[in-house]
């Protein structure tokens, strides 16, 4: 595949991923608001939320990022060096290595949910009928931890094969599964939260399931093989070990801000948290997709040993990516007002709380830049089987966070506790990209800083033009949802094509080849 048909590639498939992952948050938010219409903040969605979080802090941990990390690379080694048979067998270990080591996890949880829930929720011990309660529904969704690994092998086996869309759209079942569940069951169960549960495992082995014909139909088999001591499934091992950490670390971020945020005024918990939601849709629309669709081909271009390659595909994959993200940062920083207004402001959540919200998010999406350029940097160490430094780097960013969030959470109070999270991911992002430089000698950085800055000089005139279309009382009140709805669309709207022709002036060469790219698809 030549440099161009492999651009094109990435571009393509982060396209396709990106729109999977549109579909999929959409969905998260329709079940959001489903649970919310039917158990609301009660004691009965409390126990849910206990009951998800043992297991969905395992899928966090294990099932997606770190499997992605440590399987892609190595078997992009496999099919490249060894050919595609040996790839397919070292699948087929792996599926059963996840199969009896991740199936005994289950069991084990099933077993010892009891004492799980104790450990986790001690306060529900005092209420046996909550207790009992939580631990049923903790163990009906272990087996999801399972059914999730098992959804992860088989997307980072499609992801070699280049098979994107079907493995990104999967996560998009387990959303609708559980809404099916809820809407199906609820009236129909003695206790309505119990449909949330099987939703939940129904979800993971749908999630799983979706992507089998793909799997199937590149050659790939489920068939049970025990070659445990097969030197890929050890490199695999060694090299999620790391990435795991690095997911734990991210986790730790989480949870020291809402334990600083716990000593601010109340409702800086909700501010952060709805800030944070926002901001994720970019960073999973993009950052994440371009992440994935990019790391296949970076792997197979460090197995061979073409390190111009990887270096030329990493460039122009972080271009695009902060030519698409940085409108979309300063696109949230000059609308924030309206946009919380829209999505969160009735009922309790009044003007107050959307100014609060609005100020975390101001400062959340200060850093969403390198927050995707994190991602996209530790992709490359990923490629070239090194997960280790992303997660010393990440241990500096963390002490940088905490020391930050304490010092600034005085001055400006929620507010500083989203700042820091943002010089934090800037200062993992800078010492990431700076260690990449060493490893490849070089990174095509001043191509890569005056892309940033061309896509920065189109997008602030753009944001400040929407900014000053959206000012008004009209943002201040609640209600008048549909009238609003229009008057944003129309703005963002004009804001994109500002943005474009602004990029069009400056020459950008992002522009210009997304824009040739949609010219040959139409021609096409």
């Amino acid at each position: 595949m030549t440099g161009g048909d492999q651009k094109k590639h990435i571009a393509k498939a982060a396209g396709l991923m990106s729109l999977a992952t549109l579909i999929s948050r959409v969905l998260g938010y329709v079940k959001d608001m489903i649970l919310a219409r039917f158990f609301g903040a009660t004691g009965t969605a409390d126990t849910f939320f206990v009951a998800f979080r043992i297991p969905n802090l395992l899928r966090e941990l294990f099932a997606e990022g770190s499997m992605s990390a440590a399987f892609i690379p190595v078997l992009s080694e496999y099919q490249t060096k060894h050919g595609k048979e040996e790839a397919e067998r070292l699948v087929r270990i792996t599926f059963t290595f996840i199969s009896v080591i991740v199936g005994s996890v289950c069991v084990l949880g099933i077993v010892f949910s009891p004492a799980i829930v104790a450990a986790i929720a001690p306060g529900f011990l005092s209420m046996p009928g909550k207790f009992s309660l939580t631990v049923v529904l903790t163990r009906v969704m272990f087996p999801f931890l399972l059914f999730v690994s098992l959804a992860a092998l088989v997307m980072g086996a499609l992801n070699t094969r280049r098979v994107f869309f079907v493995p990104a759209l999967a996560p998009a079942l387990l959303n609708v599964t559980i809404i099916a569940a809820v809407l199906l069951f609820s009236y129909r169960i003695e206790q309505p939260i119990l449909a949330v549960a099987i939703g939940v495992t129904a979800g993971g082995f749908t999630q799983f399931a979706f992507q089998l014909p793909s799997f199937f139909r590149n050659r790939y088999s489920l068939k049970p093989e025990y070659g445990f001591r097969h030197p890929g499934l050890k490199k695999m091992a060694l090299l999620v070990m790391p990435a795991t950490m690095g997911m734990a670390v991210a986790q730790i971020n989480i949870f020291v801000s809402t334990i600083l945020a716990s000593y601010l005024a109340e409702g800086s918990i909700t501010y952060l948290y709805y800030s944070m939601r926002l901001i994720q849709f970019p960073i999973g629309m993009f950052g994440v997709a371009m992440g994935m669709a990019v790391l296949p081909a970076l792997s197979e271009h460090a197995v061979k040993g073409d390190y111009d390659r990887l270096r030329e595909d990493f460039s122009f994959a972080i271009r695009l990516l902060f030519f698409i993200t940085i409108p979309a940062m300063v696109g949230l920083i000059a609308l924030r007002e309206p946009i919380v207004n829209i999505l969160f402001q009735r009922g309790e959540f009044d003007y107050a709380a959307t100014v609060g919200t609005a100020q975390a998010l101001l400062f959340y999406s200060i850093g969403i830049w390198s927050v995707i350029g994190v991602r996209m940097v530790t992709v490359s160490f990923y490629s070239m089987q090194d997960t280790k430094t992303p997660v010393k780097v990440a241990v500096v960013a963390l002490a940088a966070n905490v020391l930050l969030s304490v010092v600034l959470m005085q001055p400006l109070k929620h507010s500083g506790l989203a700042l820091a999270n943002s010089v934090a991911s800037v200062i993992n992002f800078l010492l990431l990209f700076m260690f990449l430089r060493k490893k490849l000698k070089r990174v095509d950085g001043r191509r890569i800083v005056s892309s940033f800055m061309r896509s920065l000089s189109a997008a602030i005139p753009m944001g400040l033009a929407g900014g000053m279309l959206l000012h008004g009382k009209l943002w201040q009140e609640s209600g008048y949802t549909i009238q609003k709805v229009i008057y944003m669309g129309g703005t963002m709207a004009f804001c994109v094509a500002t943005y474009f022709l602004l990029s069009y002036l400056l020459k950008s060469e992002e522009f210009a080849y997304i824009y040739n790219m949609v010219k040959q698809k139409f021609r096409g």
